[in-house]
């Protein structure tokens, strides 16, 4: 079964850290681009951060530029998403998703992916 696993969501602190882990099974990532995103009530879903397994380039949005940082082991089949300096407004479900990869991140930042998680809170307290 093709399947992407989301974990370590949980309550933070304004100002601390987090990682995010998205775990793939039933397939690999080679091939893919992996997308990080998120969605907090009432708003709609906002792509954060997406990473191609071919090249490992990166994307950010602006609102998480410098404090969020995407990587991938592509050997344990697994995406992280680094959180520092974490901000009230970034509470929210944090999904991955990933899907076909090419050459740009227009599909991933559109959220247009062929498998998703079921994701993972982040809550901020202040």
């Amino acid at each position: 079964e093709v399947q992407l696993v989301e974990s370590g969501g949980g309550l933070v602190q304004a100002g601390g850290s987090l990682r995010l882990s998205c775990a793939a099974s039933g397939f690999t990532f080679d091939g893919y681009i992996i997308g990080w995103f998120r969605q907090a009530p009432g708003k709609e879903r906002e792509a954060v951060s997406c990473i191609s397994s071919s090249d490992g380039g990166t994307y950010y949005g602006d609102s998480v530029k410098g404090r969020f940082t995407i990587s991938s082991d592509n050997a344990k089949n697994t995406v992280y998403l680094q959180i520092y300096n974490l901000k009230p407004e970034d509470a929210a479900v944090y999904y991955c998703g990933a899907g076909p990869y090419y050459g740009d991140y227009d599909d991933c930042k559109r959220g247009y992916v062929e498998v998703w998680g079921q994701g993972t809170l982040v809550t901020v307290s202040s």
